[in-house]
C-alpha cells in the first residue's frame, strides 16, 4: 500500500466517522447497515472486514453475528485501528494490523469478506487494486460472499455532473474545516470523482 495514503490516515481517525456522516448527509449509516445485512445473510462463522478503519462496518456486522461467529478486522493504520478498538463492540472482534495486498491469512479462511468506502484507496494503480482483489479471492472460501460498498460514477450524465459538483464544493472544504487535514480530503474529493463506474469495476 502507498505510504502517503497510510500517512494520510494517521491524520483523520478522530474526525473520520463524523465527516463520513456529514459528507453523505447520514446516508453512509444506511448504506453500511444494508451492506452488513447482505454480508451476514451469507452465513458462515468467519467474517473479515478488510480496510476496517475505525470499525464502523465491523460494528454493524457484530450486531448481526450469531453465537460462534468470529469477526476479524484488517487495516494498515494503527491510529484508525486504535479508534476502532475503543468501541464497546470491539471486545468481540479480532483486530489484525495488515496491508490487504498481503493478507496474513491462509487460503479459504473466510465465509464473508466486506470492504466499505476503501476500494478507491486500493486503486493507487490498477495492478495494486487487482493484487488486493486477488488476495480477497484467495482468503475467501469458494462460492462464499464478498461485499464491496463504495461510491461510484452515476450513469446518468446530469446526475453525474451534480455529483461531481457536490463533491468539489463540499468534501475538501468541510474536510479541512473539521479535520484540519487538507491532504486527506483533497485526495478524497479527487478519488471520488475519478473512480470507476460499477461496470468498469466489475
Amino acid at each position: 500500500m502507498s505510504q502517503p495514503i497510510q500517512k494520510m490516515f494517521t491524520e483523520v481517525p478522530q474526525t473520520y466517522r463524523l465527516l463520513n456522516h456529514l459528507l453523505t448527509l447520514g446516508q453512509d449509516i444506511v448504506w453500511r447497515r444494508r451492506a452488513a445485512e447482505i454480508a451476514a445473510s451469507g452465513g458462515g462463522t468467519r467474517w473479515l472486514d478488510a480496510c476496517g478503519g475505525t470499525g464502523e462496518m465491523a460494528t454493524c456486522l457484530s450486531h448481526l453475528a450469531t453465537d460462534g461467529t468470529s469477526i476479524v478486522v484488517a487495516d494498515f493504520s494503527p491510529p484508525m485501528m486504535s479508534k476502532a478498538m475503543e468501541k464497546p463492540e470491539a471486545k468481540g472482534i479480532a483486530f489484525t494490523l495488515a496491508d490487504v495486498s498481503r493478507l496474513p491469512f491462509r487460503d479459504n479462511s473466510f465465509d464473508v469478506i466486506t470492504i466499505s468506502f476503501a476500494t478507491r484507496n486500493l486503486n493507487i494503480s490498477q495492478d495494486n487494486l487487482l493484487k488486493c482483489l486477488r488476495e480477497f479471492h484467495r482468503v475467501l472460501k469458494p462460492s462464499k460472499r464478498f461485499v464491496n460498498l463504495e461510491t461510484s460514477q452515476p450513469r446518468f450524465a446530469p446526475i453525474r455532473w451534480m455529483f461531481h459538483l457536490y463533491v468539489r464544493a463540499t468534501v475538501s472544504p468541510i474536510g479541512r474545516l473539521v479535520s484540519s487535514s487538507d491532504t486527506a480530503y483533497t485526495y478524497l474529493s479527487h478519488s471520488m470523482r475519478h473512480f470507476y463506474s460499477p461496470e468498469e469495476l466489475a
